[in-house]
């Protein structure tokens, strides 16, 4: 089985889900984990080269209209400061992040309706027009003509998580959420040609293997460009702060492996949440056990603490120059370079 799997892997051939469920089952067995570590390093290595690629996420809002029962800037959270960036200060910490070396932006949110198509529209090409960055959103579920709007603004590239292929635990999460919409959007950013992100959370309550496999074939079926995924934390203010889990980093980040075995040459982001279970560890694990990207928190210091999707979040108290300086040391310290380019996805030539 392991040789199959290699073979498959090294040549972007589709696993199967008996295939898959052997690498699932066996992340608690320490001799078949090393060997599924070594092997994703070994495709991340021949796919995506020894580059990690620099994208600085700007968390410009933190209100939101959802009510999803784990993020702690859910609406219903009633002790949260909240705060928009105008234009204006989301600009200037772009120049930030392209001086830090920093090729892409990432802009995030909460669902906040104040950022309409054309206020964001108006963003996305000042930030082209001046910096040349490249420019990712992740502001949740909107329509074509909003995504395609967008695009033709600059926008390059989209992240947005279906969380679970659970449609049971999904509608949990996400009372008021719908899993048919969130993955048409999906299909829709691929269909008007946006580079597509998503992922899912590991470690749901209610989840078992099964679902992980589910989750790990639906990342393949959508033949994404980014796959990003962590540990499910609930924030303590939340309706499931009770549904602790306890996260071992082997294990999650034997996730991020099974991921580059399944995938190897879609994008995978070493997640701030990976830094949340190992302090200052966990996403030097990830990039070496199969992910290329690395996000710095560049929001400016003054809003960090208000952007706590989670408990224990890293990061909350340093500026993004300190952010900044830290992960290229934490980068060339594992032997990895920084990209200079914009890191595009390898799906697209």
């Amino acid at each position: 089985m392991r040789d199959i799997i290699e073979q498959k892997s090294m040549n972007n051939k589709r696993l199967t889900r008996e295939e898959i469920l052997y690498l699932v089952t066996n992340l608690k067995n320490l001799e078949i984990r090393e060997w599924i570590y070594k092997t994703a390093d070994s495709v991340r290595k021949k796919y995506m080269t020894d580059t990690v690629f620099l994208r600085g996420i700007i968390e410009f809002s933190n209100i939101c209209s959802k009510s999803c029962l784990y993020c702690g800037i859910n609406s219903r959270i009633k002790n949260v400061e909240r705060y928009r960036m105008e234009k204006e200060e989301i600009l200037e910490t772009c120049f930030q992040i392209k001086k830090n070396g920093q090729t892409t932006v990432v802009l995030q949110s909460g669902e906040d309706p104040y950022y309409t198509k054309e206020k964001m529209g108006e963003i996305i090409k000042a930030i082209k027009e001046q910096t040349e960055l490249a420019v990712t959103l992740s502001v949740g579920e909107r329509d074509e003509e909003t995504y395609l709007y967008w695009k033709n603004c600059g926008m390059d590239r989209y992240l947005l998580r279906f969380e679970t292929s659970n449609r049971e635990i999904f509608k949990k999460l996400h009372p008021d959420g719908d899993f048919d919409n969130r993955i048409n959007c999906l299909k829709v950013l691929k269909k008007i040609g946006v580079q597509t992100g998503s992922g899912f959370m590991i470690g749901l309550p209610g989840a078992d293997d099964n679902d992980l496999v589910n989750d790990i074939n639906q990342c393949r079926e959508l033949d994404l460009d980014m796959i990003g995924v962590g540990p499910f934390i609930a924030h303590p203010e939340t309706e499931l702060k009770e549904e602790f889990i306890k996260h071992e980093i082997d294990y999650i980040t034997g996730v991020i492996a099974i991921l580059r075995l399944t995938n190897p040459d879609s994008h995978i982001p070493a997640t701030t949440a990976f830094d949340a279970v190992l302090e200052y560890q966990g996403r030097q694990l990830a990039l070496k056990r199969g992910a290329n990207i690395f996000m710095p928190n560049s929001t400016p210091q003054k809003y960090r603490k208000s952007y706590q999707l989670y408990p224990g979040k890293p990061c909350v108290d340093e500026s993004g120059d300190d952010c900044a300086s830290c992960v290229v040391g934490r980068i060339t310290s594992i032997g990895r370079t920084i990209g200079k380019g914009p890191g595009h996805s390898m799906k697209r030539g």
